[in-house]
């Protein structure tokens, strides 16, 4: 004998799973927290503060 499937709870759990792995792909794609983000502005702004002040005035 087989087990007794109940179509409501696979369905919501294949949705939850499908989910779960476009979370992954998303995560992959866009995946760079707020902290980071900031890092690098702080970092690019240091290197344009860094080229302006060197610049020769003529």
């Amino acid at each position: 004998m087989n087990d007794i499937v109940n179509f409501n709870k696979a369905k919501k759990a294949r949705a939850k799973q499908d989910a779960k792995s476009q979370a992954v792909a998303n995560r992959a794609k866009f995946g760079r927290t707020k902290g980071e983000k900031a890092i690098e502005k702080a970092e690019a702004a240091k290197v344009v503060r860094l080229l302006d002040g060197a610049k020769r005035e003529e």
